[in-house]
């Protein structure tokens, strides 16, 4: 149970939806459009994370009340913020009606270094000269835990040092401090323009402050503050002295060149309106930061939801995930992440052959719910189509084959004698158990896929193995599957559910038995599930189970525009009874119809379908998961690397038709 009061303090400093990721992919940090820096990934992309809270203010002459958090919209502060153009630096400009104090921003992370920088513009607009001090207080809950954290003033280096274990954190600027205070009451002390000078506590935070005396009207002050991590406190400050042996110009200026060589090595947007060639420019910088610099591990989204107290997290790799994001990295030209990405996957396959549902960068098995059988399936088919799309390059083969074979092995083994089907699992949804018809055709793909690269190999038996496997389940999914009362396949068999669902869907006439788990407990399963789920688009596409010419296949891609059509706003929804997060429209799932739709030569509806995720990007250019369902407005997860990836398909195969 998580703790409430805990909770809605975590929440307070880090809310849900955040409006910009900057980053090098090995430090990655999550920002508000107020320019308050809400967490800060590394050494990767996914864990640990080590802010708390970093705020920023600043105090004018013998202004009365203390600092005024130029951050913070509740003091009156208004903000426009946007990226710098191409690149992965967040600007924020912050104006006050009754301060003559204007702020820009500027936050990124150098490529190749374990170094962000925070430039700062201050303009005066007053009338005569005044002082002015700038405040920067940092809590780091380094490995995002609370104990065992200490902040020391270090003079030599005239920073901040926050520490604890195997990580510290220095903070500093090319400009000389004022003032400064570690610990004993620092939030209390930078609030009230008071730094104490304490040199050092076993607490997490601590403040500095920047003096500048005299600034006259139309003076613009220019300064970096840079945060600069390590693997010990000398590692840290040595960063630090690197960032101040350059200037703040030359660290933007290698920035801005390392985005734009990656941006000139993509294959460019292939077409369409100024809107388009946007979101495709700014989904291939967004994906490119949500793929592990060290491991090339792709990561869902930046964690958002610590506590799990709306979701089960989302700063893990999927297999089901990473078979569409390396599928666009394909497409853009970018297959060097593609590669890096499954020469990881094979350190997170288990023993038996399978993958599980999700893991850390290192392969572990991260927080879990069950087998989630297409999440391996589909990195065997997602290896494939990097395979035939390099080229058929012997090196990969022979690097991707083991496990491979394990892989299939495994799958083979998981059918189900008495349906063709796969046994069953968790969906892709991670909601519930069955033999699900997705996971069914993502498993045709991924055994397809298998005897493919068997015949390479020379091992023309294996391949005839799994290709009667694939057929097998096609053949099980015409004969078991369809549905004719909803004009759709069914999304899955026996269905496992609790006893009062059981007993009401019997009484109603639905058909089902109660099996039995381990240790006795009963299982309560309906032979079939009929709620018309977007995923069943996936029988054909991507992974072709089913012919998408199929008049099956034609009518459930009908009746899944029909059922699943948000009537307010526009958009998918995934499936008919969808209550998470309120039952929204998702953007994935909108491009994925369009993506059957561009298929099935509908080319005007599938560009209206590519145009609402144009039109329900965030002010900053990124897509979310989920766009609510009565507003239109962003509902959930900023930015989702696979609706990024999805339009990124989109885009390229109406391009591929010449229907952009």
């Amino acid at each position: 149970m998580v703790n409430e009061g805990r909770l809605h303090e975590h929440l307070r400093k880090k809310p849900y939806l955040v409006d910009a990721i900057a980053g090098n992919s090995a430090m990655l940090m999550s920002l508000g459009q107020t320019g308050r820096l809400y967490r800060l990934w590394w050494p990767h992309i996914d864990y640990p994370q080590h802010v708390d809270e970093i705020r920023t203010g600043l105090k004018l002459g013998n202004t009365p009340g203390g600092v005024t958090w130029f951050d913070d919209a509740h003091a009156g502060w208004q903000h426009t913020a946007n990226y710098v153009p191409h690149t992965n630096a967040y600007r924020v400009n912050s104006s006050h009606p009754d301060i003559p104090v204007t702020v820009e921003q500027t936050d990124f992370a150098v490529p190749g270094q374990a170094l962000m920088v925070r430039g700062y513009r201050l303009t005066y607009h007053g009338h005569e000269a005044s002082d002015l001090e700038f405040f920067h207080y940092g809590s780091f809950r380094i490995m995002d835990s609370e104990l065992y954290a200490t902040t020391e003033f270090r003079g030599e280096q005239d920073a901040l040092l926050h520490f604890r274990h195997e990580y510290a954190f220095a903070v500093g600027s090319s400009e000389v401090c004022s003032g400064y205070q570690a610990g004993n009451g620092a939030w209390y002390g930078a609030a009230n323009g008071y730094l104490n000078g304490n040199v050092i506590d076993m607490q997490p935070d601590g403040a500095l402050k920047w003096s500048f005396a005299g600034i006259k009207p139309g003076q613009s002050l220019e300064f970096p503050v840079y945060i600069a991590a390590g693997h010990s406190r000398d590692e840290a400050l040595h960063a630090l002295s690197m960032a101040k042996n350059k200037t703040y110009t030359e660290w933007f200026a290698e920035m801005e060149a390392y985005w734009a060589n990656y941006l000139a090595n993509a294959a460019p947007c292939p077409g369409g309106s100024q809107e388009i060639q946007a979101l495709y420019e700014r989904s291939l910088l967004a994906m490119k930061l949500m793929a592990d610099e060290a491991t090339g591990t792709i990561v869902a989204a930046p964690e958002f939801d610590e506590y799990f107290s709306r979701c089960g997290g989302y700063a893990y790799s999927w297999g089901r995930d990473a078979a569409f994001v390396t599928t666009a990295f394909n497409k853009s030209g970018l297959g060097d992440l593609t590669e890096k990405f499954y020469d990881w996957s094979i350190t997170a396959q288990e023993s038996d052959g399978s993958w599980q549902q999700r893991h850390y960068h290192d392969g572990r098995l991260a927080p879990s719910w069950g087998l989630q059988i297409d999440e391996g399936s589909s990195l065997i088919w997602g290896m494939w189509e990097y395979y035939v799309h390099a080229g058929e390059q012997e090196a990969f083969l022979e690097r991707m084959w083991p496990a491979v074979e394990k892989g299939a092995t495994f799958l083979v083994r998981y059918l189900d004698p008495d349906t063709g089907l796969p046994m069953p699992s968790r969906d892709l949804w991670e909601e519930r158990e069955a033999e699900h018809t997705y996971s069914a055709a993502a498993v045709h793909g991924g055994l397809k896929a298998a005897a493919s690269f068997a015949r390479r190999k020379g091992k023309e038996e294996l391949a005839t193995e799994w290709d009667k496997a694939a057929q097998g389940i096609t053949a099980g999914i015409e004969a078991r599957c369809w549905n004719e009362s909803k004009g759709s396949y069914y999304r899955g068999l026996k269905l496992t559910v609790s006893k009062e669902t059981y007993e009401a869907a019997i009484a109603r006439g639905e058909s089902g038995y109660v099996g039995q788990r381990d240790k006795g407990y009963e299982r309560f399963v309906l032979d079939v599930d009929s709620v018309v789920d977007i995923s069943l688009l996936g029988i054909s596409v991507p992974f072709g189970a089913v012919s998408i010419d199929h008049p099956r296949m034609i009518q459930t891609a009908d009746t899944i525009q029909q059922l699943l059509t948000s009537p307010t706003v526009g958009g998918i929804k995934r499936y008919e009874d969808d209550h998470y997060i309120g039952g929204n429209p998702w953007i994935l799932t909108t491009l994925w119809l369009s993506h059957f739709r561009t298929l099935q030569g509908q080319y005007e509806e599938a560009r209206q379908l590519l145009e609402y995720a144009v039109k329900h990007a965030t002010s900053s250019g990124l897509l979310p998961e989920q766009v609510d369902r009565e507003t239109g407005e962003t509902a959930w997860v900023v930015p989702l690397t696979w609706s990024h990836a999805m339009f990124v398909l989109a885009v390229h195969l109406l391009a591929e038709r010449g229907e952009l």
